[in-house]
């Protein structure tokens, strides 16, 4: 297969933006600032009254806020995604090897990483390192079963939505919420109608593809100011839940974050290199994708940057990007779904002294590898764990457990399911021979994407182009 598209034109190397202009160091920055200011703010402590002091409150406003932000465009996003998605499928000749060879990829991938987790888990052991008088068991907030995940596929309505009603003697207060398995359920329904329907859907495949323009460009604005919110949330984290519950947990998220870092830094450039690509270009190119994904805790508020970097840095063709980049964030998670329930489910095993067997151990593959689904792009995790401990038979309140420094962990796991899901399009397109390497190889200059006068979203953003890296390419044809 081969694909037709422009070449990256020569262009007048521009002048080096100020470094305090740069996403990554407002990033870092910002990081730095919300722990300090958390620190400041335990130092403070609680008024006379036991509330949280002014600083601690406005630290978790903005935190909240942000996260706030992000969900509220989900539904949107993930239905025009996957719509579009879909439906740009007809622009690929042979576009079933494709869909095939990413979700196999996909299944690749999600084991390495779980051989990773139990090979921590088992070697690391850190159940038995904890000091069980310092943490409390305790029942789950929601339950994930097989049956349960089974019956959330089917839609209770159009988008998915839930209401639910909690009364505190005086009022009562109505929250409205979302399923989004079932909007996924919804939008594959839709696009695969779409796809069907060919010409006689134009109108509506247009609509969507505009509808999607716009929920991302809003994003954008919220991505723009992802520092102040990553300031609030980092902050908050630590005044929550301070350092004493986190080094009571600290074998733990070390077991966790060696588990990503030998996907994120060792599996991943190793399945880059063996496909002839540079190891220095993924990760400049990925870099901007997986920084949000850090701060913001959310695959599916990344996805519009996700699929930026990998349209325009890494050289995957947008038709089969619009496809590949939404599926994948929405059930391609290797932190979420793979090192951390496994070595999850061996730390609570450890812990409620349960020694578990080989079937077990391969008991926690199947359900990585399959249930990933389960995760559904959403921040958290704890919907895979208790699908795991439920699968193994191990004891749910094993997940109140590791409550107290998820928020430090969800943080890594994102970072590293961001990073896959635009590793696995790199290289299915480069196996299918329609992988653009004059745009994966091309200089970055410091920008965070290739330059593309064709995408006006970026204006905002200040990121000016030249040439057509990323423009509107021809059909990928066989």
């Amino acid at each position: 297969m081969s694909s037709t598209a422009p070449a990256v034109q020569a262009r007048t190397p521009k002048p080096k933006k100020p470094l305090y202009k740069s996403f990554g160091f407002q990033i870092t920055i910002a990081l730095v600032a919300g722990i300090l200011l958390g620190l400041l703010a335990l130092q403070l402590g609680p008024d006379a009254e036991g509330n949280p002091n002014g600083l601690s409150a406005t630290l978790s406003t903005v935190g909240g806020a942000y996260v706030t932000l992000l969900k509220v465009a989900v539904v949107p996003l993930i239905f025009a995604a996957i719509v579009a998605s879909i439906t740009q499928l007809r622009k690929v000749t042979n576009a079933a090897r494709l869909a095939g060879q990413t979700l196999l990829w996909f299944g690749i991938t999600a084991l390495i990483a779980v051989s990773i987790g139990i090979v921590l888990g088992v070697t690391i052991q850190p159940g038995a390192r904890v000091n069980q008088s310092e943490l409390t068991p305790s029942d789950p907030y929601t339950v994930g079963t097989w049956w349960n995940f089974l019956k959330g596929l089917i839609p209770q309505n159009f988008l998915g939505l839930t209401v639910s009603s909690s009364s505190d003697g005086t009022s009562v207060t109505s929250t409205v919420g979302f399923n989004v398995l079932q909007v996924i359920v919804i939008a594959v329904a839709v696009g695969i109608a779409a796809l069907k329907l060919g010409k006689r859907a134009d109108a509506f495949v247009a609509f969507t593809e505009s509808f999607l323009k716009v929920i991302q460009r809003v994003l954008w604005w919220i991505i723009r100011i992802a520092p102040i919110g990553t300031l609030g949330l980092i902050g908050s984290a630590v005044v929550t839940y301070g350092w004493e519950k986190l080094t009571t947990l600290l074998w733990f998220a070390i077991a966790i974050y060696v588990g990503l870092a030998l996907v994120l830094f060792v599996v991943y450039p190793v399945l880059i290199r063996a496909h002839g690509l540079s190891i220095r270009q993924y990760f400049s190119g990925v870099w901007p994708a997986v920084q949000l994904g850090f701060v913001s805790r959310s695959s599916i508020g990344t996805l519009p940057l996700t699929q930026r970097v990998t349209e325009r840095n890494l050289g995957v063709p947008r038709e089969y990007a619009s496809f590949a980049v939404p599926l994948g964030a929405t059930t391609k998670m290797d932190g979420c779904a793979a090192i951390y329930p496994a070595i999850a489910a061996i730390f609570v095993a450890q812990f409620f002294g349960v020694e578990l067997n080989i079937i077990q151990y391969l008991l926690i593959v199947v359900v990585s590898v399959v249930g990933s689904a389960a995760t559904a792009g959403t921040t958290g995790a704890t919907v895979m764990l208790t699908l795991t401990l439920s699968t193994l038979g191990l004891p749910l309140e094993g997940v109140g457990l590791l409550l107290a420094i998820d928020p430090i962990l969800d943080m890594g796991r994102t970072a590293v399911n961001v990073a896959g899901q635009a590793l696995v399009p790199t290289i299915v397109a480069k196996r299918e021979g329609i992988l653009r390497e004059e745009l994966y190889d091309a200089p970055r200059d410091g920008e965070p994407f290739a330059d593309d006068s064709g995408d006006d979203v970026d204006s905002d953003a200040g990121v000016a182009g030249a040439g057509e890296a990323a423009g509107e390419a021809e059909p990928v044809r066989a």
